[in-house]
């Protein structure tokens, strides 16, 4: 397994990781109205994050089989067609880092690469100046995060394209 940047040129094979890995994961805490409804707004790539160089890809013998990163700007959720965009950078004296868009491919599901990759993004932005984070994590993701020392905060449903609404965990963890 190795944990690298990921590449501009890697969004077509992210973007079909991530649906993967929502249509199989997270199915049995969504309707498929509500996958299909988040799928490219409130669950896609924010190809922001691979420009930022803080979006990585895990790669298990050559495949990609995950992807997941950090952010220093205010957005907490969403892909690049997300609603609510806030691009402002944080203070890392003062803000919390965002970790972001996590997703595993469904065959490389369960094997440690999400925790793994938690704590690759964790750690690089602290060597950013973040001592705090904050998810908007999915109800398929909950548990990882709490077992990794998140706490849930608020609970939001977020509106969705298609009329439905999808449960989104805001999460915090640090200082």
């Amino acid at each position: 397994m190795r944990i690298r940047l990921a590449r501009l040129d890697e969004a077509p094979a992210l973007r079909s990781l991530i649906d993967a890995s929502v249509r199989a994961l997270q199915a049995n805490d969504y309707t498929p109205a509500q996958m299909e409804g988040a799928l490219g707004t409130v669950l896609g790539l924010d190809t922001q994050l691979i420009a930022d160089g803080t979006y990585f890809v895990v790669e298990v013998e050559g495949q990609i089989a995950a992807c997941g990163g950090w952010s220093r700007r205010r957005t907490l959720f969403g892909s690049d067609h997300g609603p609510g965009r806030e691009d402002a950078f944080l203070d890392p004296t003062q803000d919390a880092a965002k970790i972001r868009a996590f997703f595993v491919h469904p065959d490389y599901a369960r094997r440690g690469i999400g925790t793994q990759l938690l704590a690759a993004s964790e750690q690089a932005a602290r060597n950013a100046g973040f001592t705090r984070f904050e998810m908007g994590a999915t109800l398929t993701g909950v548990p990882l995060s709490t077992l990794r020392g998140y706490r849930a905060v608020e609970r939001v449903e977020v509106p969705l394209k298609n009329g439905e609404f999808l449960g989104v965990v805001k999460m915090v963890k640090g200082a």
